[in-house]
C-alpha cells in the first residue's frame, strides 16, 4: 500500500480520531487539525508510528486562523497527498429557539472552512499524483430534517461545493468525494438527539463506519458523492425525487422531534 500524506480536520473528535486510527494502522502520514493542542498530541501519542504524524493547532471558526494554519503547513514545505474536512459543529433546536452565534458557527466550521482550506491547500494537493479531497458532509446535507435547520443548511452548502468543485477540477487528476454519514455516536449529540433517537428508533452508527468509508474512497479515483446506512440512502434518493413524500413521513414524527428540539442541547 502507497504511504500517503494525510491531513484530518477535527482530529479530536469522535469520526475524527476513528479516521485518524485507521489511516494510521494503514501507516499513512497523518497532519492533525483541531482546536485544542494538548488533545492533539494525546491523539498523536496514541498513533502507531507516532514520529510520523504532525499536530497543527487552527481555529476553523476563524478565518485568520486558517490562513495561518495554511501558511504554517506550506511553509515547512509540507506536501499533501489528501485532504478530509472532518470538522463539524452542530445544534439541535428549533430556528427560533437557535442563538445567531451558534448559527454563524456551523456556516463557519461546516462550509466556510473546507472552502478555504481547501482553496488553500488544493495547489500542492494538485501536485499528487494521488490527489485527493473528502468532504465529510452528512445525510442532512440532503434532507431538511426539523430541529436541525442551521446544521442542514450548512451541509447543504457543503454538499453544493463539493459538487461545483468536482465539476470545476473535473480535467484534472483529482479525486473529490462528498460523505455522507448518517447519525453517528459522537459527542456532538446532545442528550435530546440521543433520546429523540431512541425513541424513533433512528439508526446510529459507530464512528469506525465512517473511518471504514473513508479507508475505501481513498481507492477511489474517480469522484463520488457516498451515503452511508439504510434506509438513509433511500430517503435521499426519495427527497430528491419526491419530496412530499418524505416531508409527510416527517411530518408524522414532528410532534416528538420538536419536543425533543424544544428541551434544547447545544453541542
Amino acid at each position: 500500500m502507497t504511504t500517503l500524506s494525510i491531513a484530518v480536520t477535527g482530529a479530536n473528535g469522535g469520526i475524527g480520531r476513528a479516521i485518524c486510527q485507521a489511516l494510521a494502522e494503514d501507516g499513512h502520514r497523518l497532519h492533525l487539525i483541531g482546536r485544542q493542542s494538548e488533545a492533539l498530541e494525546a491523539l498523536r501519542s496514541s498513533l502507531k508510528n507516532t514520529a510520523q504524524h504532525h499536530c497543527w493547532q487552527a481555529d476553523l471558526s476563524d478565518v485568520r486562523s486558517i490562513d495561518a494554519l495554511a501558511d504554517a503547513m506550506l511553509g515547512t514545505g509540507v506536501v499533501l497527498d489528501v485532504l478530509i474536512n472532518n470538522a463539524g459543529c452542530s445544534q439541535f433546536a428549533t430556528l427560533d429557539d437557535s442563538e445567531p452565534d451558534a448559527l454563524a458557527m456551523m456556516l463557519k466550521v461546516n462550509t466556510l472552512a473546507p472552502m478555504l482550506l481547501s482553496r488553500r491547500l488544493l495547489p500542492t494537493l494538485l501536485s499528487s499524483e494521488h490527489a485527493t479531497l473528502i468532504n465529510v458532509g452528512s445525510s442532512f446535507g440532503s434532507i431538511g430534517y426539523p430541529g436541525f435547520s442551521g446544521y442542514c443548511a450548512s451541509k447543504f452548502a457543503l454538499r453544493g461545493f463539493t459538487e461545483a468543485l468536482q465539476r470545476e477540477l473535473a480535467d484534472r487528476e483529482i479525486a473529490i468525494h462528498y460523505l455522507a454519514p448518517r447519525a453517528v455516536a459522537t459527542d456532538i449529540n446532545s442528550e435530546a438527539v440521543v433520546a429523540m433517537n431512541a425513541e424513533l428508533g433512528n439508526a446510529v452508527d459507530k464512528p469506525a463506519v465512517v473511518a471504514d468509508a473513508v479507508q475505501a474512497l481513498l481507492h477511489q479515483r474517480r469522484s463520488q458523492n457516498r451515503y452511508l446506512g439504510w434506509p438513509e440512502r433511500l430517503f435521499v434518493r426519495l427527497n430528491a425525487l419526491l419530496p412530499t413524500l418524505v416531508a409527510g413521513s416527517l411530518r408524522k414524527q414532528l410532534p416528538r422531534i420538536l419536543y425533543y428540539a424544544r428541551r434544547g442541547g447545544d453541542s
